[in-house]
């Protein structure tokens, strides 16, 4: 596979890996604040960066069945989220292709949070 190089993001409102900073994403790629993850709070973004995905499986959650990848920092290896591969229900379908991060387990890098 190759070496991946990390993307450092610019500016304000920089979401980063809670154990080693490594940037994920930015304030401006937030959809939705009222999301729910495996521990609290999560945040549902349309774009992340420095991320590893793992494989994919069909979950129940509680707005249905979605097919999702676990995803990781690609700095410390730790569980940060997951992506949305596919939506079963039509109401659902926005999701495909968007990224939950657990608030738990990001923070704000930049000093600057904004919630």
């Amino acid at each position: 596979m190759g070496y991946m190089h990390k993307i450092f993001l610019s500016g304000k409102g920089i979401y980063g890996c809670s154990n080693c900073e490594t940037h994920l994403s930015k304030r401006e790629n937030v959809t939705s604040r009222q999301y729910t993850g495996q521990f609290g709070r999560a945040v549902l973004f349309g774009n992340v960066v420095n991320v590893l995905f793992g494989e994919e499986e069909k979950r129940s959650m509680t707005t249905g069945i979605h097919i999702v990848q676990d995803i990781s920092c690609m700095g410390c290896k730790k569980y940060v989220g997951w992506a949305y591969v596919k939506a079963f229900s039509p109401e659902q379908r926005f999701k495909e292709g968007q990224f939950i991060l657990e608030r738990e387990l990001i923070h704000d890098v930049t000093r600057d949070w904004d919630y």
